[in-house]
């Protein structure tokens, strides 16, 4: 066949095979929008029914609060940030019932849901809103009761100093220590929450944020906590005593005297001298009695420690104190110390 001829047959096949593979085409692309078509339209109404699900927790009829609380657990993790948006709106029903469906993620195999409902329960028990607080902290209580241990040997291995045994108050528990020696994060702090019988905290030298100071407030067992030198606000400290109001909070700005005494017992006798201390250099000397320091008096040591609190390391403090030199009649000594910080 002349090659002329066989070129014209060639472009007459293709020719007449156009409107053919243009039909396949489009068929081929109806079949596609098919196919995507309902994967975006079930997305859209699961997200819908989502949404009918979570305003029907605060329906004034049991049925529908019960039903749409099924609903919502069979559909797990894909609920939370819509339960999450719900309990901002400050229904206590819709809050307790959203926190209730979060328990059942955290019961879950899927540990990426398991983990983001944690963090979120965290931040709700975290937040000033109290009752939601409380809520939070109790399923967060349930949840995390068997992950004390865990939790304690992370924070040791981050530099926390945990003692164990018989505490000045007579109770056993936990004292635990953060110093120059931890290097945690401060999503780290969240642990703290998570050990079992912490009656003691000390802070001493950790810079702490308002955030950080609400995840202490979580520590509901806790008795004392010393917040010292950690740069925290006055507002955090104050919710921080709000949250935990059984607790006792020494709050001290960094001010460092390095002096002992007997707490509660006036007057304010000097019952130990730290070598190399701000005090020391200043001269005070053990059996010293500190009476008055910026010219406010002092009754006992505890007075002292607190009025030391309000100063940060390196202010200048004034200090009168009465020394009794064997031989000799009590003198009045008055010295400008310099504070270390902790």
């Amino acid at each position: 066949m002349p090659f002329t001829r066989y070129f014209a047959a060639i472009g007459s096949l293709l020719w007449a095979a156009a409107p053919v593979a243009c039909l396949l085409t489009g068929w081929c692309v109806a079949v596609a929008e098919e196919v995507i078509a309902p994967a975006v339209e079930s997305d859209s109404a699961a997200a819908t029914s989502i949404s009918q699900w979570i305003d029907q927790l605060g329906s004034a009829q049991f049925a529908q609060r019960e039903a749409a609380t099924r609903s919502l657990i069979e559909v797990g993790p894909a609920a939370i940030e819509p339960l999450i948006q719900s309990i901002n709106r400050g229904d206590l029903e819709v809050t307790s019932r959203a926190i209730e469906i979060m328990r059942h993620v955290l019961a879950s195999n899927d540990a990426d849901a398991v983990a983001h409902a944690q963090n979120c329960l965290e931040l709700l028990a975290e937040g000033s809103n109290i009752p939601v607080a409380r809520l939070a902290e109790c399923t967060l209580d349930f949840h995390l009761r068997g992950m004390s241990e865990a939790a304690r040997k992370r924070l040791e291995m981050l530099g926390a100093v945990i003692v164990e045994g018989f505490l000045s108050t007579g109770q056993r528990g936990l004292q635990v220590l953060l110093n120059n020696a931890w290097h945690g994060g401060i999503d780290d702090l969240r642990l703290l929450a998570r050990v079992r019988g912490v009656l003691q905290l000390g802070v001493h030298g950790v810079q702490l944020d308002d955030a950080s100071l609400a995840m202490l407030g979580r520590m509901r067992s806790v008795e004392r906590i010393e917040l010292y030198g950690t740069g925290a606000s006055d507002k955090a400290v104050a919710l921080l005593a709000e949250k935990l109001p059984a607790a006792r909070i020494d709050f001290r700005k960094g001010g460092k005297l390095g002096v002992g005494g007997q707490p509660m017992i006036g007057p304010c006798l000097i019952t130990h001298v730290q070598d190399g201390s701000a005090a020391a250099k200043a001269g005070i000397r053990l059996g010293d009695i500190v009476v008055a320091i910026d010219g406010e008096a002092v009754d006992d040591f505890e007075a002292l420690t607190t009025k030391v609190g309000r100063h940060g390391p390196g202010e200048a403090v004034q200090i009168d104190l009465d020394r009794n030199t064997p031989g000799s009649d009590d003198k009045r000594i008055s010295c400008s110390v310099q504070l270390d910080g902790w």
